[in-house]
This record gives structure tokens, C-alpha cells and sequence, in this order.
């Protein structure tokens, strides 16, 4: 007779965060995410509960992100985005326009552009060449691309919720002005819905709401950045002397949410899951019940490794699956990274209902994996972020959340819980007798200090902050005080440092150093000081990176990644990690360039690979291309989806494909394979290829071999896969190119 399934309990908690994107209080914003956010996610991921029986979620706010629906929906504030939406086409300023250009075209291709066959157009039109300026486009075309900007980051559910919505989607071009100030007033009504109908949740119990720090700072840095490791002190003060700082920010966070929503949060989600035992006694000082980190720290707190195999399955969860009382009496939960990271990163690539049956499935196996447990209470935390992943899914990722909340829904040996009702249910928490400081990335703070950019940043603060404090001893009733230490509370936030030095390039990275500077400018501003000098020079300016495309003719050493100077006006190609998959990825870099005879690739192996025995393999690499002008045969890709799921890309032709094969570590061969008539592809002598590797991969093949003559365009796409099944294209939306004088 078989044992009964234990019932195991799962904790939704969706994180939602964005910084401050304003110089000023009463000034625009600079960047449009918190008002594109909030239209395609902040109030679709707590009312989804309404469709089910049992589902319960729970949300952490961050407060400065409520001040924005606030400024949004109450007082009217603007992005420079919805500023230009809202203006005639005839007013718009040269540079408005090369705005426009540059940056309204900030959404998912796949799942966003290419669906609105007038926006896919567009975007096209922009990617056409480098000789594309702002007067390639009407007046009509401006508009429709404003428009469709902004059209696309609804959710699609609100279109039943507002036929003038639908009548606008429909439309697809021929926007005029009224329809653009449409758009942004009916995003203004969503975005003043979001906290009443937060309210309302609040009381249902099905929603439990927590918090973090108000400015979403990195609380062990702040409490004692002598306590957490750091190996590369350069530049970086000895102390930073802000205890108080974490301290009143936490307390501000609890007494905002209770403000706004009528209910005091009982737990606190760290930013960035940074944890460390000063941080958890401050915690417990101020009230907090229960906090959250990641399994990584769990790992390491209480010196158990999960250990995974081959299809990520934890081979004894029990540890992973419980709550923890630290010894100061704080609860503490882990979240299972794994299955984060699959929603996050993995699974927008697959059909929506197979990747929330797989997600099933998985939690199944866990589950019957507890049979064993002398418990009969365990916890499943699935913790991330739930704003910033659902663009890469079809459908903003309706049919995946959808599909998964009804199959836990229909099982009746699974439930949905809030934290602090399983908290108080639960009597036997598990001891935690340590808590090792680390974040969610890598166990430690390497993303937000411990590098040349952010310890420079950390120490302009610091500046800023000692200033500020020998200010208020002297001054203690300046009536501006408090605006003043707000600033520095803002400059405290994480955002700003994860973005600075490596490894992180938002894009915007410029941005962001602007902001960061602005706003510890302000704190002199508000008490009557003269500005520092040094707060006008920007902290990027000794961190130059290669451009994205190459700045010119290179003529480099091909003696496979030497140190040299010869690859320095390449272009450059970083290729992220999937968190799951990463020991598929052959490349962590490319680098390309051509001069008048030749084009030049440099292929960085993933180290992972290298480091790793037990993972080397058969890796593979495709570069297809093609001659712009289409005067020869073009063919097919030769490699296979995975799934069904076909990107717009796979359905280009080309002319040449180069082949890399590594194999257990060492180059095996780089290869030209021709396209010839009737789909089919012949390989061809690659004598005159030049290659070597040693660091990386060098590469030289003259541009007669690929049948690109002077005068004339490349387009090409890399590809990344795996005996012909391919992993991903590099870049997924557009073919790059360069033009051979």
C-alpha cells in the first residue's frame, strides 16, 4: 500500500521594485518603466487571484514605487516619454526626434514589436542602416511610433476591461494626437487603480503585502561594510557610518505601507535577498516577524549543499522546504532558486502551458520526495522578481501563470499560502543558529561593491553623507534638513551601484550615473552649500567599453586572445548566462571587426566550460551571412528548433554559414559551408581561413570567400547551438552588418 502524499504548501512572493527616475520632486522622469510597469504588471499580478478558488500571493511593495503611482495617478506627473507622446509632431525639436529614435523602441521584439505589423515596420526601417537619420521618417510615422510604444506595454487583459483600448490596438497606424493623449490617460486610470484595489486585497486574504527598505538600499553594507567580504578595498572608504541610515529607511518602509494600505507588513524582503547577522538583529529590533533570503545563503548558513542533477531536481529538498527560526527569534525562509530562475530566465522560451506543466511537475517531484520527512509541514518558496520577465512571455505571461495557478488549484494535496499564516501555523521552525552575509548572485555583494566604479561611487557618497552630517550639527534646526537626507537616502539605493562598473550595461548606464550625481548634488543644494567639482565628472568616464558595433577598420593580431591593443574598435557582443542552462553557452564574448580584404571574429569560450571536466562536450557555433544586395542563392538555416515556437529570425535566408566546432575543450575545425539552388548547402575549401586558438578563438576569413566585394553590405547572425538543435541568436531580432569599402 502506497504512503499517502504529503500536502506541501507554496509560497508565491513577487517582488516589485523600481528606483527613483526623477531629479526632483515637482521634475519629469527620466526613464518611463515605472509608468510601462505599471500597465503591464503591478495590478494584473495581485488580481489574477480572482480568478481562482485557493490561490493566495503574496506582493512586496517597495515605497518609493507607490510615491510613483502617486505622482502618476494624483498629481499628473509625466516620464519624457509620455511628455513627448502628448506633444503635436509639428512642435517636436530635432532632438526630440532622435530621442524618439533611440528609445521608443524599448520593448520585446518577439513578444511586443513584432506582433503590430506597423511597429515591426518601423523598427525595421530604424535597423536598416547607419545612414538612417531623423528625417527618414514622416511626421505620420512619429506619431504611429509613439503611439505603438506605448500601445505595447499594456497588458493584453485590459483591453477587456476598456473597449477605447481595444478600438487603439485595432487601429495598428494613422495615430493623430488625440489618440496619443488617449493612450497615456488611460494608463494614468490603470495606474490610479493599483493602490485602492491594493487596499482591497490587503483585507481579502489572499493577498499578504510585505515590504523593503524605502529606497531599496543593501543593508549590510550600510550597517557595517567591515563585516561582509570584499577583496578589492580600492578606493572604497573605510567605513561607511550608516547604521542609522538602514535603520530609519526599514522603519520608513513598514510605517509607509501601513500608511497606504492600512496594514503594517510583518515581514521584510532585503534588498537584492542581502542578508547578514547585523542586518537580522536590526530586523528583530524593529518589530519585523519573518524575513526571506536564498538557498545559496541557507546553503551556506547551515553548511548542507543542495545538490542537483542532470534536470535541476534538488536530490533531498527537505532542508529547502522549511522555515528557520534564527536565534534571535526571527523567522527566515529560503526560496528554492532553481524554479526562480526558470520563470525568470528559461521558460519564456518554450510554449507557455508546456513550461507551467514542466514547473508542475517539478514541484510534484519535490513533493514525493517528502514521504520520507519526519514533518508534516513543508514550504515551497518561489521568490523573484515580478515585474521584469513577463515581456519575454507570450500573452505578458497570462497563459503561463494561468495554466499554473490552475493546475496547483485542482490538486488538492497542494496549496497556496500567505508567509505569515504559514509562519504562525507552523510551531517547529528549524534553528538557525548562523546566517552567512551574501546576496542572491553568487553568495556575496560583488554586484553593488568590491569593484573600481562602485567603491568610487560608494565614496562620493560617503563624501556627500559626512558633509551633510557636519552641516546638521551645526545647523540642527535648517528647516531642510530632511529633504537633504532624503537625497542621500535615495543615493543609497541599490540600483545606482548595480549598474556602475562591471559587470552590468543597462544601455542607460549613462542615465543612471547622471541621476546618482544629480541627486547628492541636491543634498548641497537644499542646504545652501556650494556643489563639490568632483560631483560633475562621471564615474563612467574611466570605464570606456566597446561599442556594440566597430568604430572603424581593425587590422588585429590573430594569435588566439593575446593581450593586445589590436581589437579595441571591435565590436563587442557580451552573452549573458541563462542561471539554468549556462554549461550550453559556448561564448561568453565576441568580438567582430573586418578591414578592406577580411573580417575579423574573436570568440571568448565560456569559462564555465573550460573549468569544468565533467561538462565539456560537442559545442557548436554558426555564424550565418548573407550579401545585403541578394544577388546570390540564399538557403535556409540548417538547424532545428527545439519547440514550436518560432522566432521571426529563424525565418531569414542566407549565403554562407561558418561553422566552429569545440570539442571536449579544443578547437575541432572552423568551417564555410555555400548555399546552392534548391535549399541546399555544399561545404567548401577553407584553406584561406586563418584561425588559432589559445585565450579565445581568432578568426580572419577574406571577404571574397564570403562573396562580399567591395562597395557592398554583410548582414550576419550568430547562432549558438548544439548538434543542430540551436540555443539562441545572437542578437534574436535583427541581422547585424558592415560594409566593406
Amino acid at each position: 500500500m502506497m504512503s499517502q502524499t504529503k500536502k506541501l504548501s507554496i509560497a508565491f512572493y513577487w517582488h516589485m521594485h523600481q528606483p527613483v527616475y526623477q531629479l526632483s520632486p515637482e521634475g519629469d522622469y527620466l526613464m518611463a518603466w515605472v509608468r510601462l510597469h505599471a500597465v503591464k504588471d503591478y495590478l494584473d499580478m495581485v488580481s489574477i487571484v480572482k480568478k481562482f478558488k485557493n490561490i493566495k500571493v503574496n506582493i512586496n511593495l517597495v515605497p518609493v514605487l507607490l510615491d510613483a503611482f502617486l505622482d502618476y495617478g494624483v498629481k499628473g506627473a509625466h516620464d519624457l516619454h509620455s511628455r513627448l507622446t502628448i506633444t503635436p509632431v509639428e512642435e517636436l525639436r530635432p532632438e526630440d526626434k532622435e530621442f524618439i529614435l533611440n528609445n521608443f523602441f524599448d520593448a520585446n521584439y518577439k513578444t511586443m514589436i513584432y506582433s503590430f505589423t506597423e511597429y515591426d515596420r518601423l523598427y525595421q526601417k530604424r535597423q536598416m542602416g547607419a545612414d538612417i537619420n531623423i528625417n527618414s521618417f514622416t511626421k505620420q510615422e512619429y506619431s504611429d511610433l509613439m503611439a505603438l510604444f506605448n500601445l505595447v506595454w499594456f497588458d493584453p487583459e485590459y483591453a477587456k476591461d476598456y473597449p477605447s483600448l481595444k478600438k487603439l490596438l485595432k487601429k495598428g497606424k494613422n495615430y493623430t494626437l488625440e489618440d496619443r493623449i488617449a493612450i497615456i490617460e488611460l494608463q494614468r486610470d490603470i495606474i490610479r487603480r493599483i493602490i485602492p484595489e491594493y487596499i482591497k486585497f490587503a483585507k481579502s486574504g489572499k493577498v499578504e503585502f510585505t515590504t523593503s527598505p524605502y529606497y531599496h538600499p543593501i543593508l549590510p553594507i550600510l550597517l557595517d561594510i567591515n563585516s561582509i567580504k570584499i577583496s578589492n578595498k580600492d578606493g572604497l572608504p573605510s567605513d561607511l557610518d550608516m547604521k542609522f541610515d538602514a535603520k530609519t529607511q526599514t522603519v520608513a518602509a513598514l510605517d509607509r505601507i501601513e500608511e497606504l494600505l492600512g496594514v503594517r507588513p510583518r515581514g521584510i524582503w532585503p534588498s537584492e535577498h542581502c542578508v547578514s547577522p547585523e542586518e537580522l538583529d536590526m530586523f528583530k529590533s524593529i518589530g519585523v516577524d519573518w524575513s526571506i533570503s536564498d538557498e545559496g545563503i541557507l546553503a551556506d548558513s547551515i553548511n548542507c549543499q543542495f545538490v542537483r542533477d542532470f534536470k535541476g531536481y534538488i536530490e533531498d529538498p527537505y532542508h529547502l522546504l522549511k522555515s528557520y527560526e534564527y536565534k534571535n527569534g526571527l523567522k527566515m525562509i529560503f526560496r528554492n532558486s532553481m524554479v526562480s530562475n526558470l520563470i525568470s530566465f528559461e521558460y519564456s522560451n518554450f510554449d507557455s502551458k508546456q513550461a507551467a506543466r514542466d514547473l508542475y511537475e517539478r514541484i510534484k517531484v519535490m513533493q514525493s520526495k517528502l514521504l520520507s520527512s519526519p514533518d508534516e509541514n513543508h514550504l515551497l518558496t518561489i521568490a523573484m522578481d515580478g515585474e521584469n520577465c513577463w515581456e519575454n512571455y507570450p500573452q505578458d505571461g497570462n497563459v503561463f501563470l494561468n495554466t499554473l495557478y490552475k493546475l496547483i488549484d485542482d490538486d488538492e494535496s497542494l496549496e497556496t499560502v500567505l508567509i505569515s499564516d504559514y509562519i504562525d501555523r507552523e510551531k517547529h521552525h528549524k534553528p538557525l543558529n548562523r546566517i552567512k552575509a551574501g546576496s542572491w548572485i553568487n553568495r556575496n555583494f560583488k554586484l553593488w561593491i568590491d569593484e573600481p566604479v562602485k567603491n568610487l561611487a560608494w565614496q562620493y557618497l560617503k563624501n556627500v553623507r559626512d558633509d551633510f552630517c557636519e552641516f546638521v550639527k551645526h545647523n540642527p534646526n535648517n528647516p531642510y534638513i530632511e529633504n537633504a537626507r532624503k537625497e542621500i537616502f535615495i543615493c543609497e539605493g541599490s540600483d545606482w551601484f548595480w549598474w556602475y562598473g562591471e559587470p552590468n550595461d543597462s544601455g542607460r548606464d549613462n542615465i543612471f550615473d547622471y541621476l546618482f550625481r544629480e541627486h547628492l548634488k541636491n543634498v548641497y543644494i537644499y542646504l545652501g552649500l556650494d556643489v563639490p567639482e568632483y560631483l560633475d565628472n562621471s564615474l563612467l568616464s574611466g570605464n570606456t567599453k566597446l561599442s556594440r558595433y566597430p568604430k572603424g577598420e581593425i587590422q588585429p593580431e590573430i594569435n588566439g586572445g593575446g593581450d593586445d591593443n589590436s581589437w579595441l574598435n571591435a565590436g563587442c557582443i557580451d552573452i549573458p548566462d541563462g542561471p539554468v542552462l549556462k554549461e550550453n553557452k559556448l561564448f561568453d564574448r565576441i568580438c567582430f571587426g573586418y578591414d578592406k580584404n577580411n573580417f575579423y571574429l574573436r570568440l571568448y569560450i565560456n569559462k564555465y566550460i573550460l573549468n569544468n571536466s565533467d561538462k565539456k562536450g560537442i559545442y557548436q557555433m554558426y555564424i550565418y551571412t548573407r550579401n545585403s544586395s541578394k544577388k546570390h542563392t540564399l538557403s535556409p538555416l540548417r538547424l532545428i528548433n527545439k519547440t514550436e515556437d518560432i522566432l521571426p529570425i529563424t525565418k531569414q535566408k542566407f549565403h554562407n554559414e561558418i561553422s566552429i566546432v569545440v570539442v571536449d575543450g579544443s578547437l575541432k575545425y572552423v568551417r564555410l559551408i555555400k548555399s546552392i539552388p534548391n535549399n541546399l548547402w555544399v561545404v567548401q575549401d577553407s584553406k584561406q581561413i586563418k584561425y588559432v586558438f589559445d585565450k579565445a578563438i581568432d578568426i580572419q576569413i577574406p571577404f571574397d570567400n564570403l562573396d562580399i566585394a567591395h562597395g557592398e553590405n554583410m548582414e550576419f547572425v550568430f547562432v549558438n547551438a548544439a548538434i543542430g538543435l540551436y540555443d539562441v541568436f545572437i542578437p534574436n531580432e535583427m541581422l547585424l552588418n558592415i560594409y566593406r569599402d
